[in-house]
């Protein structure tokens, strides 16, 4: 009975990675790893026994009451930056690890293409290469806006359509699906689950825990300031608040900032 409930509170480390590139330009640059930090990173986790798995792989332990592997952790990439092929491939592959990449399918380069970009992007053969290698495929909207800002029928073509092109261009349904910029609410979080995916992540820089749901699942920020200390204690789960004790103030703070514009925005459109 304990430890059926030591595996229900199980707690995963999820790592959320962007860039990994050795000289990413300004926008991209706070949120990037360079490819020899990105090399150790790998490393130290398999020095540490940790078990790298999928995120659908998780989701769907959780969901079943299956076990999940010994020391499980999640290795994962949001947007589709070129250096998710180029560089953290070959380190992925070299240990052996799973990893799950979110893609914004209007930023890759290809027929999809809508020009947002923040940086050089991967194309849909490095993509299929990259699913090849055992890379999970999951959705992270078409354009990437802050989804609890769009309207009904914008929102549902942002999830549909991003669905659709990952389907269309590798053969299979992406089941996984990450918030651009972590944003959701419970209409969103309806909508991801009715448009066909199985499950979500947010960020929220904590851990992931079965508690919270399959739609709302904590990731932590990897960005180009985490030094080899502070990784190995993202990776152990130690001491994520005090990490993170900036970042949440920020949040909190952007998150009323947020409210009040949407409040004035209902406000401006009643009165219109």
């Amino acid at each position: 009975m304990a430890e059926r409930a030591e595996e229900y509170d199980t707690r995963v480390p999820v790592l959320m990675y962007h860039a990994v590139a050795a000289d990413p330009n300004d926008a991209t640059r706070a949120l990037s790893v360079t490819p020899e930090a990105f090399a150790e990173q790998m490393a130290a986790i398999a020095d540490r026994g940790r078990t790298p798995i999928g995120t659908a792989e998780l989701a769907a332990a959780w969901r079943s009451g299956r076990p999940l592997p010994k020391r499980p952790v999640l290795i994962t990439f949001d947007d589709g930056y070129e250096g998710v092929h180029r560089h953290a491939l070959p380190a992925l592959a070299e240990h052996g690890f799973p990893a799950t990449l979110f893609v914004t399918t209007g930023w890759l380069r290809g027929p999809y293409d809508t020009g947002g970009a923040l940086d050089t992007m991967l194309d849909w053969d490095q993509v299929r290469e990259l699913a090849a290698a055992g890379v999970e495929i999951g959705g992270h909207s078409h354009t990437h806006p802050q989804l609890d800002r769009l309207g009904e029928q914008r929102l549902r073509f942002e999830l549909i359509h991003c669905k659709e092109i990952v389907a269309d261009q590798l053969g299979r349904v992406p089941a996984s699906f990450a918030y651009p910029y972590g944003y959701s609410d419970r209409r969103v979080r309806r909508a991801v689950r009715e448009t066909g995916y199985a499950q979500a992540l947010a960020v929220g820089n904590g851990l992931a825990r079965r508690a919270q749901g399959p739609y709302a699942l904590r990731r932590v920020t990897v960005r180009r300031g985490t030094g080899p200390d502070e990784f190995a204690r993202l990776v152990e789960g130690r001491a994520i608040a005090r990490t993170f004790v900036r970042d949440r103030a920020l949040t909190k703070g952007y998150a009323v900032l947020r409210r009040a514009r949407q409040a004035r925005g209902r406000m401006s459109g009643a009165g219109a």
